[in-house]
């Protein structure tokens, strides 16, 4: 999928221009019904128009280089999300390369649509680690801050940001990946068109 589409335009920005989008990046490596329960949760309670799950090319806060290819991460995302159409996979990060920063996409984004405002979401631990994100302050200024609040995990946010209760889902894609590598089965941890991909692709097998 990820080859057959044109890179975004400024057009195509111009074009959801005046809307209330929620912006959740990550690896999606793979994507599971965590990063679906909380962006629906945002984008309800802060009755956002849109919900846009913004894959990482590279990112900056991993030590280990993302072994799955771009192409399967962003067509999984797609598989996960074509059932809501009010969440959209934009492939910024992907095309632009090198190192995913936010503030590169948000400087982006609000220079091409500036008319949106834009909601960053964050998981809990994503909040405590915020002050250290490149150009956190002109962040903090370009987008409203959004954090998934999770019971009894401490909070320590250095900037004022909005809460959003979500259910307590404790699962990520490390333990997918490594359930899938011991053979657990990881159903209805993810779509199942995600889990469907993962077994005719391979993928995470070793």
């Amino acid at each position: 999928m990820l080859e057959n589409k044109p890179k975004v335009k400024a057009e195509e920005l111009k074009n959801v221009s005046g809307k209330q989008i929620g912006i959740m990046g990550g690896t999606f490596n793979p994507v599971h019904i965590a990063h679906l329960v909380a962006a629906e949760q945002v984008l309800t309670k802060l009755h956002l128009d849109e919900v846009w799950f913004i894959p990482d090319n590279i990112p900056p806060h991993k030590e280990l280089a993302l072994k799955t290819p771009a192409q399967d991460r962003a067509n999984m995302l797609e598989l996960a999300t074509k059932d809501n159409p009010k969440f959209k996979v934009m492939l910024l990060e992907l095309y632009r390369g090198g190192i995913s920063y936010t503030i590169d996409t948000m400087r982006f984004l609000k220079k091409e649509a500036p008319e949106n405002n834009y909601y960053l979401i964050m998981g809990s631990d994503q909040v405590n680690s915020f002050h250290t994100w490149k150009d956190a302050d002109e962040l903090a200024r370009l987008a409203t801050l959004v954090g998934i609040r999770r019971p009894g995990y401490p909070q320590e946010p250095h900037y004022p940001l909005i809460w959003v209760d979500a259910p307590d889902i404790r699962l990520s894609s490390t333990a997918i990946r490594q359930a899938i590598k011991t053979g657990t089965s990881v159903r209805y941890l993810v779509p199942d068109s995600v889990r469907k991909y993962i077994e005719e692709k391979g993928l995470y097998l070793d």
